[in-house]
């Protein structure tokens, strides 16, 4: 194990790597792939990802998902909303955006506990972010009929740029930026 890339080499190839996947890399996915061992490929993280912040580029390489990942930087996502807005997308209802956050805050949850939050049916709201692969099963509960549990899955981590699911706003903020 353990190629003959210089430091800057390393870094290069890291970056590459993380420019063309789809989903954030991890340290084991990029060591395998370059036949490299871990330590340097953190080090060469770590510095690409404050290179990227001391030039004040417009992306950002940081680590989230359990792997890292490029990204815009956040003062410009209105900008780069706008843009995206041109083009056709995958859009949550309403509906399915109130089931999702039931579902990140309560989590593992079931149907009739989120119906008693949101007061409505959730079903087709439930289907759709299954769809999307936004939440995952979680079992059944151990209660009468033993319904199904749901939560969060890696790829809503993802798609919403969490390193985990502490990094979630409190529910006081949530509550404080949707009233």
């Amino acid at each position: 194990m353990g190629n003959s890339r210089t430091p800057a080499e390393l870094k290069s190839v890291i970056e590459a790597l993380i420019f063309v996947s789809d989903e954030p890399l991890s340290v084991r996915t990029i060591a395998k792939v370059l036949d490299e061992e871990k330590d340097p490929i953190v080090s060469a993280l770590e510095e690409l990802s404050s290179e990227y912040a001391g030039r004040d580029s417009g992306l950002q390489i940081r680590e989230i998902g359990g792997g890292w990942q490029m990204s815009t930087r956040t003062e410009h996502h209105e900008e780069v909303r706008e843009f995206l807005k041109t083009r056709p997308s995958a859009k949550l209802s309403l509906a399915s955006l109130e089931t999702l956050a039931v579902i990140a805050y309560k989590q593992p949850v079931t149907i009739p506990e989120i119906l008693e939050i949101r007061g409505v049916q959730s079903a087709s709201s439930i289907k759709t972010l299954l769809d999307k692969r936004l939440i995952v099963s979680r079992g059944r509960k151990e209660t009468v009929g033993k319904p199904m549990q749901y939560g969060t899955s890696r790829d809503f981590l993802i798609q919403f740029g969490l390193k985990d699911l502490s990094e979630l706003p409190s529910i006081e903020d949530f509550e404080e930026f949707v009233g």
